[in-house]
């Protein structure tokens, strides 16, 4: 089996790519990163990809849809691993069912332009729920409206801050997204869009989207 081209996007720190680099490279005959794209010279996740020897692109304009389409290359999926800017229109169709994102909360709720990061948090505890967690979802030509690929849901405490809550769901983030990466090139990465509900370890497509933990 040839391992499926992964391009990873990437903003910030890079700790979503760091967990796809773990998980990919010890089930490389499934899938494997080969190639980081930020948009940001400055991104730390660029030294976690140089480190892993993963070929490097910073873009000019992460707006230009054909520099961005450039940048991913070959790849069979495009991963948004903590990655801020809005993917062009042309970009989105050109990759179709191939694109999904990490979004740091159950959606639809508390995502949109403008939700990223801590500010996903504060709003989470601002509201009162008793539940966030990571969602795994296609990205479409607006802010976290995509299918839902999988999600993981965690409690929210009683003495939870924004930076409690945000460990405890970057935690599940950490093995969600490898997690449904690996299903995606498992099933060859299917151009619909697909739900993965997961069984113990393993994912496994489903009519309704729901997730056990175990």
């Amino acid at each position: 089996m040839t391992p499926v081209p992964v391009a990873a996007l990437v903003s910030g720190g890079g700790t979503n790519l760091q967990a796809l680099l773990d998980a990919l490279g010890r089930d490389s005959a499934v899938a494997r990163i080969t190639r980081v794209v930020s948009s940001r010279a400055d991104s730390a996740a660029l030294e976690r990809a140089r480190r892993a020897d993963v070929p490097v692109t910073v873009l000019a304009d992460p707006a230009d849809a054909a520099e961005l389409v450039r940048a991913v290359g070959d790849a069979r999926l495009v991963v948004l691993a903590g990655y801020l800017k809005r993917v062009p229109p042309a970009a989105v169709a050109r990759f179709r069912w191939r694109l999904i994102n990490i979004h740091p909360a159950l959606l639809p709720a508390f995502g949109g332009d403008g939700m990223y990061g801590r500010r996903v948090h504060e709003a989470v505890l601002a509201s009162g729920v008793a539940l966030s967690g990571a969602t795994v979802h296609y990205v479409d030509e607006e802010y976290d409206r995509g299918p839902i690929l999988a999600q993981w849901p965690v409690p929210v405490r009683a003495d939870d801050t924004p930076d409690s809550l945000a460990a405890r769901v970057l935690e599940v983030e950490h093995r969600l997204l490898p997690a449904a990466v690996l299903a995606l090139a498992r099933l060859g990465v299917p151009e619909r869009a697909v739900r993965l509900c997961a069984k113990r370890a393993a994912f496994i497509t489903g009519d309704n989207l729901a997730v056990e933990i175990d």
